[in-house]
């Protein structure tokens, strides 16, 4: 199997967006509906966001015959556009079948929408591989790691100075375990550097090429 790796740009939303609508948590994942939309923004805005989206299609109620997804899509638009959101898609034959969620970790609130804490200042030079997206029927083969790798090779070639991750504690396989299993890490030379209460942080140091 033929795996492409392209980094997200406005080009490619049209393949995103695919992917999200026609791939994406075809298994019944409880993270959908999800357009990866909320790491990128802080409640406030998310708030300020929606709260617009409901005044433009007229109310609540409008606004979910209009559809949640609909408007969560719209704010991942706006996020493509400007470039907050980055990341990496997976094709396979031409079609887009996996998403990984990478950034510098400068370009995130110091906290999300979801509460995540991501943010490190610019001059520390980090990433972050925030999440991953498989289609269900190209699971275990490969794509997650071609996603990590290009990430990873993408970080060093950029100068930055680490790439780190946040793995769930979990003993066993879990299908929709969103953020990417330890193992993954693991076999990409990533080290636990600090054990939370439900996850690990994982770094790997890197050396500018």
């Amino acid at each position: 199997m033929n795996i492409v790796i392209k980094a997200l740009e406005p080009l490619l939303a049209a393949d995103f967006f695919d992917f999200f609508d026609n791939r994406a948590f075809t298994d019944n994942s409880p993270e959908g509906p999800c357009y990866c939309q909320r790491f990128q923004m802080t409640r406030e805005k998310e708030g300020a966001a929606i709260g617009g989206m409901l005044r433009q299609y007229g109310g609540f109620e409008n606004a979910l015959k209009h559809g949640l997804a609909d408007i969560l899509r719209e704010l991942a638009r706006q996020q493509i556009v400007s470039g907050a959101l980055q990341g990496y898609l997976a094709f396979v034959d031409g079609i887009s079948v996996g998403w990984c969620n990478v950034n510098d970790k400068a370009n995130f609130p110091k906290e999300s929408a979801n509460r995540a804490k991501l943010y490190a200042p610019a001059e520390k030079r980090e990433k972050i591989v925030v999440c991953f997206e498989i289609a269900p029927e190209h699971r275990r083969k490969g794509i997650a790691t071609a996603l990590l790798q290009r990430a990873v090779d993408d970080a060093r070639a950029g100068g930055y100075a680490a790439i780190e991750s946040f793995p769930q504690r979990r003993d066993g396989r879990y299908e929709w375990n969103f953020t990417g299993p330890v193992q993954l890490y693991k076999k990409a030379g990533f080290v636990i550097v600090n054990e939370r209460e439900n996850d690990y942080v994982m770094r790997k140091e890197l050396t500018c090429a």
